[in-house]
């Protein structure tokens, strides 16, 4: 009975990989249509990639990763195994916080609005009220 409940559940490294598509396509502002036409595929079939239900075959994930214009190694960044690996020059485990920040909706949605405000002078004054409120939360 076991075997079969675990039949169901994705496997972790599936549901990474697929975690790792939604976001670089909601990077690119890609809708699940768009990646599924330029791969001659349903919209319904990058969603069962997306949640890990369908397991992405080599060959698939290297056109998607053409597609967004990304090493096929950026989908396995992070991967369920990864965290006891050496970590060398690479992020430690203080940046793990802005990483999950910057690949959550709204990171990404603050990012993208962010990188469209041209004037310096701008941007330095949102990052002091970005800080600001977060002082006037802290102080509560």
């Amino acid at each position: 009975m076991a075997d079969t409940d675990n039949k169901k559940r994705p496997n972790p490294t599936d549901m990474h990989v697929g975690s790792r598509i939604r976001l670089r396509r909601n990077m690119l502002g890609m809708s699940q249509e768009k990646l599924g036409e330029s791969l001659g595929i349903t919209f319904q079939q990058i969603q069962k990639y997306e949640k890990g239900t369908n397991r992405v075959g080599a060959s698939r994930l290297q056109a998607i990763a053409n597609i967004m214009n990304v090493p096929v190694a950026f989908f396995f960044e992070g991967a369920p195994g990864e965290e006891n690996r050496p970590v060398g020059f690479s992020e430690d485990s203080s940046t793990n916080f802005a990483i999950e920040f910057c690949t959550s909706m709204e990171g990404l949605q603050l990012n993208r609005a962010f990188v469209r405000i041209a004037d310096p002078k701008v941007r330095r004054r949102t990052i002091d009220l970005v800080k600001a409120l977060a002082d006037e939360v802290d102080a509560s």
